[in-house]
């Protein structure tokens, strides 16, 4: 007869074997799962001819920019602009108190028309020549009849008609008008150059009273407003500062190793954070000759047009500027990367296998980037979900998109 207890003992032998087999199943069914080749995307790895781009950060600058200042003394009486409005060419910005300045332009148009009238003439355009003006006409008249009494005075001594002493008569006459004359003409010459002195000097009262209403130099915004009604300022005291804001100035420096790609004319997309889906499209104005020597790049400048005043002169910009000269690159794309511990790597396919490759990566390409050393042209490497791979791995490449 069997005891009880052998037959708990026999259950419980029966029950462990029964666990360790099911065990051993599902470890055995794991391993088959996890050597099961994993499908991956793989794509080629390839050689392009692109155009390459130079990335710099540049700033923002107004291509002109001035502080108007005031050309006349006076007390302000008016302000026509104010804190960032918009000003054009011409535009009168502010106003002085012209009062006395008029009184000084009629004070010269009247001296003016003084001159013009001992001159003989109506307008400083139509001045007649010096032998035309009334008192050396008169002059010419009254010489003309003093040589024709010597002449007569003359030919008559020579036949004895008359005396020595009216032959001298005669000639003391013809002298004295001569010397008429030649004062009449001398005369008109400083009538002349009275009247081209106050013809200046009436444009320069002119010129004052013009100067009394201050205006813009140039389309632009108003970046201060440096008076008030009411103040007093005298000349050379700057009023208002007016800075043009289209087109403005991209200022930056491009590496040595690629100035001699980029050329005056070559467009540049500007980028800036404040708008970051707008890029607007500039061309290079200026490089300098010479390297900047603690930088060792080439400060340069690019106009960009700026139309609307939606970018703002002082902020930073990216600039993009597509070389002119074409070259031969290995690219991959840049989802086949996976970078761990400051490495950039892909799994390149070799035989059914993965196996890991260190890249040195240069520039970004849109979704490809290039590569400068780890892999060649036409080597197959996984294009996606590379982040859970590891050397070794066994997969089945596919050319189309996995689910």
């Amino acid at each position: 007869m069997r005891h009880p207890g052998c037959a708990v003992l026999a259950g419980a032998a029966c029950a462990f074997l029964g666990l360790s087999g099911c065990s051993k199943n599902d470890a055995a069914q794991a391993r088959g799962r996890e050597d099961a080749p994993k499908v991956v995307m793989v794509e080629d790895v390839r050689q392009e001819t692109i155009n390459r781009n130079v990335e710099v950060v540049g700033t923002l600058a107004a291509e002109d920019e001035v502080s108007v200042s005031s050309e006349a003394e006076g007390r302000v009486s008016r302000v026509h602009v104010d804190l960032g409005d918009q000003v054009r060419a011409g535009q009168i910005l502010v106003e002085l108190d012209a009062e006395k300045q008029q009184y000084t332009v009629d004070q010269q148009r009247a001296a003016l028309s003084r001159a013009l009238a001992k001159y003989g003439a109506a307008e400083t355009s139509r001045l007649p020549p010096l032998e035309r003006t009334p008192e050396v006409q008169k002059a010419e008249a009254e010489l003309a009849l003093a040589k024709q009494a010597y002449e007569r005075a003359e030919e008559l001594h020579r036949r004895q008609l008359v005396s020595t002493q009216t032959l001298d008569n005669a000639e003391a006459d013809r002298r004295s008008k001569q010397a008429t004359y030649d004062a009449a003409l001398q005369n008109a010459k400083n009538l002349r150059a009275d009247i081209e002195g106050s013809d200046a000097a009436l444009k320069l009262a002119d010129r004052n009273l013009r100067d009394t209403s201050i205006r813009a130099p140039f389309d632009g915004y108003v970046r201060n407003r440096r008076v008030t009604v009411g103040q007093f300022v005298k000349s050379q005291t700057p009023v208002i500062d007016i800075v043009r804001v289209d087109p403005l100035k991209v200022m930056g420096e491009i590496p040595e190793k690629l100035a001699p790609w980029i050329h005056v004319g070559q467009p540049v997309e500007v980028r800036v954070e404040a708008l970051p889906d707008k890029a607007l499209i500039g061309r290079v104005s200026r490089i300098s000759p010479s390297v900047n020597p603690g930088t060792r790049a080439f400060p340069f400048e690019a106009l960009v047009p700026n139309a609307d005043a939606s970018l703002k002169p002082g902020t930073f910009a990216r600039a993009s500027v597509r070389t002119g000269e074409p070259a031969r690159v290995v690219t991959v794309p840049y989802a086949a990367l996976q970078y761990r511990y400051g490495v950039n790597r892909v799994f390149v396919i070799d035989g059914d296998h993965l196996s890991m490759r260190e890249l040195k990566v240069g520039e970004r390409l849109g979704d490809r980037v290039e590569v400068l050393a780890g892999v060649k042209a036409g080597d197959r490497v996984v294009a996606r979900d590379v982040e859970t791979l590891n050397e070794g791995t066994k997969v089945t490449p596919s050319t189309v998109k996995v689910p």
